[in-house]
């Protein structure tokens, strides 16, 4: 079972993301976009999930995901039963959620430090565009 405190060390990981209290509820935001917000009794987690894909995941699995509440239909969100996951599924839900909010160039410096790669400067950018350019 996965709590509160395991996706707060996750989201603490993820650049620009910070946690907020509101009305009762722990939520995790990128600027203003919410991408992961837990129920007042901590028990159902809502992220950011792509609308056109959360019924198919839903239907997946019945006892685990469900829809949001129908005044939050519209947005890109959907849930899941926290003693349903384990520590690594809702890693990657949160990941995923987390991605939707940030600029690509921000998920790929993000990527690179995961797997042990730095993520490219503007300085070493601009060096392989001018040795580009001498060849030919």
């Amino acid at each position: 079972m996965v709590t509160v405190d395991d996706v707060r060390s996750i989201a603490s990981t993820l650049p620009r993301s910070y946690e907020v209290f509101v009305h009762g509820r722990v939520k995790f935001r990128v600027g203003q976009l919410v991408y992961v917000a837990f129920s007042r009794d901590e028990a159902i987690m809502e992220f950011g999930f792509p609308k056109e894909l959360r019924a198919a995941l839903v239907d997946s699995d019945p006892d685990k995901f469900l829809l949001p509440r129908p005044s939050d239909l519209r947005f890109n969100w959907v849930g899941v039963r926290l003693d349903a996951v384990d520590r690594e599924e809702a890693w990657a839900l949160v990941v995923a959620a987390w991605r939707m909010c940030v600029p690509k160039k921000v998920a790929a410096a993000y990527d690179a430090t995961k797997s042990g790669l730095a993520a490219p400067t503007s300085a070493s950018r601009a060096r392989r565009s001018r040795s580009r350019g001498s060849r030919g």
